[in-house]
């Protein structure tokens, strides 16, 4: 009676001086309704940071509160942002289905019965948008049956939840259901930091990362920079929390976060809801940030509160001040932003730092020769999906219609969730916006992953298209690469769509009504929570049994879809020498360059067949063409998975040497694993992106970079590399690298690396996976 007593006070928000943490702590307050018996644990954390604190003797910012907070040794571990790594201890798992077939495959591998912390399983990423929500919903059950069951029974056999084909997206499932203030979660997916949004710590990583955690092991992380953005002023009218973003990637640059966490901070905090913090989070990806978080506030609390958890605010009202920045806390770089001064904003294309004011982009667009005319507008994806972005679209809309318009462009619409589109229904958005012209698409990923049948252009056709969404690299949403990509909030798609061009500024211009009648756009006003409750829509969720040893996980050995997975080779002890180089890459190569994503989705769980795809977009310095690559040995060109196979059947070593931040975006593992199973041992570049250098230590492959990085220009496709000094191997202790020349002279060259003494250990046992086995058969 005494625990109910104090678990209502604190669910109705009774703040009393005796409801004291210890309180807290005997209420035990459940991480997430779909694990009861997982637990808050705020007493750890405030323990935790408040040892650091002692040692370190200064004011910590939010970020380093959390993460070292979640540190496995908080006494002992040594701490310096920018270089040492930590050993810390997540709070749980996610993974989306199209990378938890490998990191599932992984986990099998490494013979463990269960995983160690709540791990879940969202099916998202295998929905192609074709007709529309139900149709493409049940075309995408039908095609990947196969995969959908493995997932299942994998996830029932191991312990771990599953988030049904058509229950969302990854980022708006855990924003509903997991992320909290003060939790550290790690997905494969690299929009992961959707999650700060509600003042968590959630970070992307490739599988193998994720296996570690699952398998109760302590996850390493390189210490955090900790960049700070001060919002001050407030948003109004056109402006939107995804300009906040926008602006903030055109100043910082594709790279410019790298190896840092981006919390925000300031009185203008304040005037951003949960859901439009959690977008300000997602597309922190897209400047390379580890991460980005906002400070808990009352517009977190009033969140929970509407998504059915009460508790959990008030549970983080008694620990606030562990949740928030500490006053005079010192940050590696600020920078400030006037909310009430700033401009709705469009990036693009083809990259999603090239900021421009929307008031600019269509005098800016016909000056590059970009194409005005708006063929497409798309709204939704896991970053600007909530309630109240398809309200502020909505309001648009009506508009529109009030004077006899519908869109010029084609409209798409993306539910984040089951639960956001069975609330825009009941609240009458949707039907709003299928009025004005839009197409309602699967609570899925759709289009901004690639996983979009498009019928309006053919392929090489110029064209544009606005998005809602995060990402807009050459061809990433329909594979064509004349397809002009613009990222922007959902309100400026729909008055874009509604206008038909990019020359249109929704602040200023008029539209001509049905009537012959001049109007202007006001600016969309809309709630950012629903007055009613959300309607849950569909039960889309399979809780795993309490014991699931029984469970069978079926994979055919004659499965084009899935492979169970081979262990690689071990370091054989000597230096790599006489390696050829399989393609040098001119300029960007993110991971849709390195694996594509759009129809070889399918083979995410089949190491072989998606390695058909490895550097296919990648563009070959020798003759500027992607995928064409000359053969060494037979001198003919071929494409670069055939070249791959060809060195690889004749035992031939091979290397790729890159150019500035290498494998940003996506944090698919495919991209390090197709390498190492093709037999490539190295990649050279002059800068990697965070998770991509993670994942190809990871599979026991050597990411290094120029010590000078105009030695790139040294290296030619037709030479022989070798890296001599693997004996001697250290952290910090450069390699180096001796060029062979075809003429028979050579030259060499200092190489830089960020490995530490255990992820030398996972070169020289062939993969982490490899090295964690050798741990286990020690220890028993």
């Amino acid at each position: 009676l005494l625990l109910s007593f104090f678990q209502h006070a604190l669910n109705s928000g009774v703040r009393r001086y005796h409801v004291a943490p210890v309180l807290c702590q005997r209420a035990k307050v459940a991480m997430s309704h779909f694990e009861p018996n997982e637990y808050i644990n705020y007493e750890k954390l405030e323990k935790n940071i408040n040892i650091v604190r002692k040692r370190l003797d200064r004011p910590l910012t939010l970020s380093e509160k959390i993460v070292y907070g979640h540190l496995d040794d908080p006494a002992k571990q040594e701490i310096e942002r920018g270089k040492t790594y930590l050993r810390l201890r997540p709070d749980r798992v996610a993974m989306q289905d199209a990378t938890a077939q490998m990191a599932m495959l992984q986990f099998i591998s490494s013979g463990l019965p269960k995983v160690a912390v709540p791990s879940t399983i969202h099916c998202d990423h295998l929905i192609e948008a074709q007709l529309g929500g139900e149709k493409d919903l049940q075309r995408a059950k039908d095609i990947n049956q196969e995969v959908y069951n493995f997932l299942s029974t994998a996830g029932a056999k191991y312990g771990v939840g599953f988030w049904k084909p058509g229950s969302g997206i990854i980022h708006q499932i855990i924003l509903e259901n997991y992320s909290y203030p003060g939790v550290m979660l790690i997905g494969t997916d690299s929009h992961t930091p959707n999650g700060g949004g509600l003042g968590g710590i959630c970070i992307g990583v490739g599988g193998a990362d994720a296996v570690d955690v699952m398998a109760g092991i302590p996850w390493e992380l390189k210490c955090p920079k900790v960049i700070g953005v001060k919002l001050t002023g407030k948003l109004s009218g056109w402006t939107s929390p995804k300009d906040v973003i926008l602006k903030v990637a055109g100043i910082l640059t594709v790279k410019g976060g790298t190896g840092a966490i981006i919390e925000y901070h300031g009185p203008g905090v304040d005037s951003i809801s949960c859901t439009g913090m959690a977008t300000i989070c997602n597309m922190g990806a897209e400047i390379g940030a580890t991460t980005s978080i906002f400070p808990y506030n009352e517009r977190m609390k009033k969140y929970l509160g509407k998504t059915g958890r009460s508790d959990i605010a008030a549970l983080a009202d008694e620990f606030k001040q562990h949740l928030v920045p500490d006053s005079g806390c010192q940050y590696d770089q600020v920078i400030e932003i006037n909310l009430s001064e700033l401009k709705p904003h469009i990036n693009g294309p083809f990259t999603p730092d090239l900021a421009h004011p929307v008031s600019d982009i269509g005098a800016v667009a016909e000056k590059e020769g970009w194409p005005v005319d708006i063929r497409v507008g798309l709204i939704g994806s896991c970053t600007n999906s909530s309630y109240e972005d398809m309200g502020r679209s909505a309001a648009v809309a009506k508009q529109a219609l009030a004077h006899g318009l519908k869109c010029k462009s084609k409209f798409t619409i993306t539910p984040g969730s089951e639960q956001i589109r069975a609330t825009i229904e009941r609240d009458g958005y949707a039907k709003v916006l299928r009025e004005v012209g839009g197409l309602v698409l699967a609570n899925a990923c759709g289009p901004c992953i690639g996983q979009w049948d498009r019928k309006d252009i053919k392929k090489g056709e110029k064209n544009t298209i606005v998005t809602s969404y995060n990402r807009n690299f050459t061809g990433r949403n329909d594979a064509n690469p004349e397809t002009h990509a613009f990222v922007t909030s959902p309100e400026i798609v729909t008055a874009l769509s509604i206008a038909g061009t990019l020359k249109f500024n929704p602040e200023t211009d008029y539209l001509t009504g049905a009537d012959g009648k001049k109007f202007k756009l006001e600016a969309p006003d809309a709630d950012e929570l629903p007055k009613l409750e959300f309607d849950p829509g569909q039960d889309t969720y399979q809780y795993p049994p309490k014991d699931g040893s029984g469970q069978h996980v079926d994979v055919s050995p004659t499965s084009q879809r899935l492979q169970l997975l081979e262990p690689f080779d071990k370091w054989d002890g000597k230096d790599l020498e006489d390696m050829l180089i399989l393609i040098k890459v001119k300029g960007k190569c993110t991971t849709d360059h390195i694996s594509a994503a759009g129809p070889w989705l399918k083979f995410r769980g089949h190491l072989d067949n998606i390695s058909n795809n490895l550097l296919i977009g990648a563009i070959n310095i020798e003759n500027g063409k992607a995928n064409s690559v000359r053969n060494a040995l037979t001198q003919e060109f071929g494409p670069v998975p055939d070249t791959a196979r060809y060195y690889k059947k004749m035992g031939v070593k091979w290397a790729v040497i890159g150019d500035e931040n290498y494998g940003e975006g996506s944090s698919r593992e495919h991209a390090a694993l197709e390498p190492r199973h093709l037999g490539g041992r190295v990649i050279i570049t002059k800068s990697f992106a965070r998770i991509h250098e993670t994942n190809l230590k990871k599979q026991g492959l050597l990411p290094l970079t120029f010590a000078d990085p105009a030695d790139y220009n040294k290296i030619h496709p037709v030479d022989k590399l070798s890296i001599v000094g693997l004996k001697d191997f250290a952290p910090g202790k450069p390699l180096k690298c001796i060029i062979k020349h075809p003429n028979g002279s050579q030259e060499t060259i200092m190489l830089n690396h960020t490995f530490n003494e255990s992820q030398i250990e996972w070169f020289q046992a062939g993969s982490a996976l490899n090295r964690m086995k050798e741990l286990q058969q020690k220890s028993s």
